[in-house]
């Protein structure tokens, strides 16, 4: 059963960089050389209290963009289609949570590194997959036809537990009867759930999330989480249990006491998509993770319609908006005028460029946002494994520190394995507040980053696999995700904002309350319809 959704990994950010130097390069203890990037962490400070030199220069467009990430290119995607003119901004990282890394000429993910298939309510996503021949026909079928390359090849995942492998990460070994009646008397519920329809018609669960029913009988689930509700339902398996807070952690950034019980279940109830040459339940990865999308978006953007720089100020005028733009090569800020803005970057991000109370959007409406560490170790060659075992892609410890690794060159159809890959290592630390998970972050040294990262790795293949490790590269992502904690969808400023259609429009997974690929595209190119002056419903 494939385990991952997608890290949310996934909207756009206006303080998060790709492609320049890491912010500190150290060794371990060890002699080990580290190289710790954390994406916006300086860019997100200096908005605190802003000292920009004066506008230099000033330009003028009819849209303006601000971020790079999936709803900031996606806004850019749509827009190129027609003949609006626009500006795209791109923030301090392009590609967000999306992004990508290289050590030894391996790419490899900086964040979010996989896509289920994609349901028919995200039409949106199967039309850029369709464009991008990730679809090869069937976009708008049940069952698309996909790609072969990009499908995730067997063995896709597996979990160590008790000593030993399995495949699949659900536990089945050394699990009592009991504790696998449970499980499977949830995953029957999850799947029942999949096609159950809602008073008014509607998927009770779907992505994106505003499709989802509005049932009050269903959406009562918010005001409670999820491991009440679990336990109400008489769920007790311990192994049942972990597998659920693994998911939360996984796609959330939290745990089951801190996650909507709406929201638990969503994540298993709303993907509901289909191949014609897949299995239910598989997804679609690259070596890179989901960079490729990024990169196919970008492209589209006509020559001169791009820019580097980060957005410090912006506010509505008589004809239209205006935004300060800071150059952080140049050293020069200059002023964008235009009729209209989309705000494609995370809301604690936005409230600093421009009061929000006017659109409705109070401080108490802020999601709460979870770090997260991203570890990627450039390996020569592969450590050993047992002569009856497989590397997987995806590969998971059975109570384990982080969320497991998965391995940067599986995608690679090859005679032999390569002389080098990538392992990337996942950790959620939802064992702290997000409040402090931030401070440790930032003050963490370099040998208590990598004790964490490579805790799993360790577990797995003891001391003697930091031999084939030539170097690692460690991203902290203080703000990655937004986090659905019990009450969020009545968040009445998070509302407020998915309505506005004036000058400002706001384009953020954010907004849904979840952070995945699907919802962050969705919010962009809803955004870039409304400013070309599309009727939504």
């Amino acid at each position: 059963m494939s385990r991952r959704r997608f890290l949310a990994l996934a909207a756009s950010s206006a303080l998060v960089a790709c492609g320049r130097v890491p912010d500190f390069s150290r060794f371990t203890r060890w002699g080990l050389p580290i190289q710790v990037y954390m994406p916006g962490m300086a860019e997100g400070h200096r908005l605190r209290q802003p000292d920009f030199p004066a506008p230099s220069a000033e330009i003028s467009t009819h849209v303006l963009i601000l971020g790079s990430g999936v709803a900031g290119l996606g806004a850019a995607w749509q827009l190129a289609k027609s003949s609006t003119e626009f500006l795209l901004i791109e923030g301090p990282e392009f590609g967000g949570n999306a992004a990508e890394g290289q050590l030894g000429g391996q790419p490899y993910p900086r964040g979010a590194h996989y896509l289920p298939l994609p349901s028919k309510e995200s039409s949106h996503v199967r039309e850029l997959l369709a464009e991008m021949g990730v679809i090869e026909h069937g976009a708008l079928s049940d069952s698309p036809h996909f790609n072969e390359a990009v499908l995730v090849h067997s063995p896709e995942d597996r979990l160590y537990i008790n000593g030993q492998w399995q495949d699949g990460v659900v536990p089945q070994h050394g699990i009592s009867s009991a504790e696998a009646q449970q499980t499977e008397r949830f995953f029957a519920l999850t799947e029942q759930l999949k096609t159950s329809l809602g008073s008014d018609g509607k998927r009770l669960f779907a992505v994106p999330l505003v499709l989802s029913s509005l049932d009050k009988k269903w959406r009562a689930l918010d005001s409670q989480s999820f491991a009440d509700w679990l336990a109400a339902e008489q769920y007790t398996a311990p192994s049942l249990l972990w597998y659920l807070n693994y998911c939360c952690r996984d796609d959330y950034g939290s745990d089951l006491a801190h996650t909507s019980a709406w929201a638990g279940l969503h994540y298993f109830a709303s993907r509901n998509g289909h191949a014609a040459n897949a299995s239910n339940g598989a997804v679609l990865t690259w070596p890179n993770g989901l960079y490729p999308l990024i990169k196919y978006m970008a492209e589209k953007i006509p020559a001169g319609q791009r820019q580097s720089g980060m957005a410090y100020h912006v506010s509505e005028t008589k004809d239209g908006v205006e935004a300060l733009i800071f150059n952080t090569k140049t050293g020069q800020t200059q002023r964008i005028k235009a009729k209209k803005v989309i705000m494609a970057m995370p809301l604690h991000v936005t409230q600093k460029l421009l009061p929000l109370a006017p659109y409705g959007f109070l401080p108490e409406h802020m999601p709460e946002h979870a770090p997260w560490l991203i570890s990627n170790f450039l390996l020569d060659g592969f450590p050993a494994e047992s002569s009856t075992e497989a590397l997987a892609w995806d590969n998971v410890l059975y109570q384990g520190k982080g969320l497991g690794y998965v391995v940067a060159s599986h995608q690679l159809i090859r005679a032999a394995k390569p002389a080098q890959t990538v392992f990337t290592a996942y950790h959620a630390l939802s064992d702290l507040t997000p409040k402090a998970a931030r401070q440790w972050l930032q003050h963490a040294s370099s040998d208590e980053l990598y004790e964490l990262a490579a805790s799993d790795l360790r577990h797995v293949y003891g001391w003697r696999w930091r031999q084939s490790i030539k170097s690692v590269e460690i991203t902290l992502r203080g703000h990655a995700m937004a986090t659905p904690s019990p009450g969020f969808l009545s968040n009445q400023g998070l509302a407020a904002l998915r309505v506005q259609n004036g000058k400002v429009l706001f384009a953020h997974s954010d907004l849904s309350g979840l952070s995945i690929f699907e919802e962050a595209l969705w919010w962009g190119c809803r955004a870039a319809k409304l400013a070309q002056g599309d009727s939504i419903s």
